[in-house]
């Protein structure tokens, strides 16, 4: 149970048009938005700058997802990962590719230039300066700057996600509790604190 009590989207009239825009992209309003609205300002805020993040640039969505998914298992965060998790399958990425997306490195599933980008993700979701030089250049080898950029952006969104999800307790939502139980059935994966 949440930490902090959830409004009701019925409450929030000024806030429809974004809970409209997250719904639509998502297929449900997620809880952290939902406690979030306590303050307006910055729901409008991170809204835009997650619709940013994910939604344009040039790395492939479901690429970003999987990204987004090894930094919330590197943080612990199983809201995340469910969420992530039930996102990558939205944009794209087979159930077997999300279901061995930890094993990156062994798995033939992952080409090389995913191979680099999940392995900052892991290191970064991990901690920060967990990232090497190395990580980087190998990055460079397949990924434009912007491309980088866009890559650090959702590791850094999901560190903002990760933190507050974890520390505010968030319910998780059925939709992407089963999603996350059905794709990931062969894992140890489990909703913890956050079950629906």
């Amino acid at each position: 149970m949440t930490h902090i009590k959830q409004l009701a989207r019925e409450d929030l009239p000024e806030l429809e048009p974004v809970m409209g825009m997250v719904e639509q992209a998502m297929g449900f309003v997620p809880n952290s938005f939902l406690t979030m609205a306590h303050w307006p300002e910055m729901l409008h805020s991170f809204s835009t700058m997650a619709g940013t993040i994910l939604n344009s640039g040039e790395v492939d969505g479901g690429l970003k997802q999987l990204i987004a998914y090894v930094t919330s298992n590197a943080a612990g965060c199983r809201y995340c990962q469910a969420h992530t998790s039930h996102n990558a399958e939205k944009k794209g990425i087979a159930a077997e590719k999300v279901a061995h997306a930890f094993e990156f490195e062994q798995s033939d599933l992952f080409s090389l230039a995913e191979r680099a980008a999940l392995r900052v993700a892991l290191y970064g979701g991990t901690t920060p300066n967990g990232v090497e030089a190395e990580h980087m250049a190998t990055l460079q080898a397949y990924f434009t700057d912007k491309q980088i950029v866009e890559i650090v952006g959702v590791i850094s969104l999901f560190g903002f996600l990760n933190r507050w999800n974890d520390t505010m307790a968030t319910t998780l939502e059925t939709a992407p509790s089963a999603a996350a139980s059905e794709l990931l059935i062969n894992t140890d994966w489990q909703p913890g604190k956050h079950k629906p």
